[in-house]
């Protein structure tokens, strides 16, 4: 599955921007949950992915520096699962 967001930002950004912002999150604070790529990619190749979310850099684009669109990728099923997993571990160790 996809999603395809357009937004008007409050705050100016580059897609530049969004793309360093995207890439680090995936590797720090929600490493595991959500993923980067800049592969050409279509659908089928997230199925079983255990990501939430796979922020898609090629897909996107800036219209100028308020007003983007973001393309992400997910399985709903696996995806979901796995999130869903995910927080039960989390919410046991608190």
């Amino acid at each position: 599955s996809v999603v395809d967001l357009t937004v008007r930002l409050e705050k100016a950004a580059t897609y530049e921007d969004i793309k360093k912002a995207m890439k680090a999150a995936s590797e720090g604070e929600l490493k595991g949950v959500l993923a980067y790529t800049e592969d050409e990619v279509v659908s089928s190749d997230f199925i079983s992915d255990d990501h939430a979310s796979i922020f898609d850099a090629k897909a996107g684009i800036s219209l100028n520096d308020n007003f983007v669109k973001v393309v992400a990728w997910y399985d709903n099923e696996w995806g979901y699962s796995n999130a869903l997993a995910k927080f039960v571990a989390y919410y046991a160790e608190i």
